[in-house]
């Protein structure tokens, strides 16, 4: 008789998706040359970076029993990201993703996650998780664009977080090279329904939400019991809205060298203050400050700040500590 293993320890955060390797060219994947790994995943992007500041959070997910695979859980760990309710899948392997810097702060993603290991997530593996009751359930619209059995999943996780209690954060995270708008809005509506908090880039409001007027969208979400709506609008920063009311955050200045990352790092600072119990507007702060730290060096998260680097954002630019 097996034993039956011990429940999860509690996090602040919980997060699931797929995360992949994720290969960087400088120029055309066709014309060859260097490239270098490194992890690749909006949730995991988003787990890094409340980890660097201190949260706790637990990323669940499949990985393949593989090189690749490895490498993301040595990664995450590395990362101070809770992986105890990973599953390594022996019969698929873990998806790649090849990034192709195409013009100055303009990249191109090429998949090869199609029957990956982290497609195959199925609602037991996120039980355990869920069980060890999160004060945040963290999801993002690309996990249901995997697959039947990924949508089904976050569907229940989204559900069943609201049951018990447990907020859930909802980013749109639209991917147009995964599914279709119609298809996509027919399951992102319903997991927006979910949420408490929705963020959505300005383009991808209208796949949660009837309309192309704004303020009519946010109403409606409203309605259907969403908090907060956070608009994410890249170089021109954000706005949240909640009750009605309408709080704009500029962007931090700067220089941008890579913008791939960006609006989950963003995500990351607006939990991370939200966690804080920080007002709206230091929500919306802190989430541009993320973004701006991930804008200013190459990878999806390596440049993500700690705690005590967040004040570097009202440093004068060319200033050195010394």
């Amino acid at each position: 008789m097996s034993a039956i293993p011990p429940p999860l320890t509690p996090v602040e955060v919980l997060t699931f998706g797929e995360t992949m390797g994720s290969l960087r060219a400088a120029g055309p994947v066709r014309l060859g040359g260097d490239m270098s790994m490194s992890l690749g995943g909006a949730e995991t992007n988003v787990a890094i970076g409340l980890a660097r500041l201190g949260h706790s959070v637990r990323w669940t997910g499949r990985l393949g029993d593989d090189e690749v695979g490895v490498f993301a859980l040595r990664t995450l760990r590395a990362e101070n990201v809770t992986t105890d309710a990973v599953v390594i899948d022996p019969h698929r392997t873990t998806g790649l993703m090849l990034l192709e810097s195409r013009l100055s702060g303009v990249s191109r993603a090429l998949y090869y996650r199609r029957s990956s290991a982290g497609s195959a997530l199925t609602v037991s593996d996120l039980e355990a998780s869920l069980e060890a009751a999160p004060h945040i359930l963290h999801l993002t619209g690309i996990t249901p664009a995997l697959s039947p059995e990924a949508a089904d999943a976050a569907l229940w996780a989204a559900s069943e977080a609201r049951r018990r209690g447990i907020l859930v954060s909802f980013d749109v995270n639209y991917r147009s090279k995964l599914w279709d708008p119609a298809a996509a809005s027919s399951v992102l509506t319903r997991l927006a329904g979910f949420a408490e908090i929705v963020i959505a880039s300005d383009d991808e409001l209208e796949l949660v939400s009837p309309g192309t007027d704004e303020e009519y969208a946010v109403r409606a979400l409203h309605e259907r019991g969403v908090r907060d709506v956070i608009i994410k609008r890249g170089a021109d920063g954000a706005t949240g809205w909640s009750g009605g009311v309408a709080i704009h955050q500029g962007a931090v200045p700067v220089t941008a060298v890579d913008t791939v990352g960006a609006g989950d790092a963003f995500t990351a600072g607006y939990l991370s203050a939200l966690l804080d119990g920080d007002p709206m507007e230091a929500r919306l702060q802190r989430g541009a400050v993320l973004g701006a730290f991930a804008v200013a060096a190459t990878g999806d998260w390596e440049n993500l700040p700690t705690r005590s680097e967040l004040a570097l954002a009202d440093r004068t630019a060319g200033s050195t500590i010394r």
